[in-house]
């Protein structure tokens, strides 16, 4: 579960663009940090400026990003990443990973928005038995035909297909087999856009068109969150 949904107004938009920019610059910096600096040499941190560049995030707040994360600026904040579990309405199980500067503001903020939208934010571990910890790369790559056979040279142990593109596709394998899955990919012509640690529901949860509408909004609230960075859902 990764997906935005837009709203009207200009006004949102640009407020939502702004948030949009700060998530952006937060991966960045976390990327740097625990990589090198040098996109070139870092393939999260690539990942990462790519994104930003596609939605036009300005250069010199990727510059800046870099610098935060690679401890050459240093302006006394620092971005940590932390991870919240929970239920939506229904049973549907939700994890939410963020990256904030603030762990006591982000966790009130995310509790709160469970509470308000039917929901219930749990400890450690309350739903992370509904997942499995997988590498999720996404692609793209014209002419394919099996998916499976391409999953299968690439060592990956699962592939969709990207509900949104149909040149597109998500290959998922084992944590430490990241690297290898997309170094394959890119080596095979697949154009890569991100390549991350994730989430992966273990098995849907069975919920009504109408039920499928409270979880949503949800969820949307929590991808809203200025500290969110990813939100994973068992539907």
């Amino acid at each position: 579960m990764g997906k935005s949904w837009k709203k009207a107004g200009k006004l949102e938009a640009s407020q939502k663009k702004g948030a949009l920019f700060t998530k952006l610059a937060r991966e960045i910096t976390v990327a740097a940090k625990l990589g090198l600096p040098d996109p070139e040499a870092n393939p999260r941190l690539k990942m990462a400026v790519n994104a930003a560049l596609k939605v036009s995030c300005p250069k010199d707040t990727i510059e800046r990003a870099i610098k935060k994360g690679s401890g050459q600026l240093d302006d006394g904040v620092q971005i940590e990443e932390v991870t919240y579990e929970g239920y939506a309405p229904h049973g549907v199980g939700v994890i939410v990973e963020c990256q904030t500067d603030n762990r006591n503001r982000t966790v009130a903020e995310i509790r709160n928005i469970f509470k308000s939208n039917g929901g219930n934010m749990g400890e450690t571990g309350a739903v992370a038995w509904m997942f499995e910890r997988v590498s999720m790369i996404r692609g793209k790559k014209a002419g394919v035909g099996d998916l499976e056979e391409e999953a299968i040279e690439v060592g990956a142990n699962d592939v969709e297909r990207d509900d949104e593109d149909t040149q597109g596709a998500y290959f998922y394998g084992a944590p430490e087999d990241l690297d290898a899955i997309r170094s394959a990919l890119v080596e095979r012509g697949w154009d890569v856009s991100a390549a991350e640690l994730s989430y992966k529901a273990k098995d849907q949860t069975k919920i009504t068109d109408e039920q499928m509408q409270e979880v949503h909004e949800l969820l949307e609230a929590l991808e809203d969150n200025d500290d969110s960075h990813r939100v994973h859902a068992t539907i």
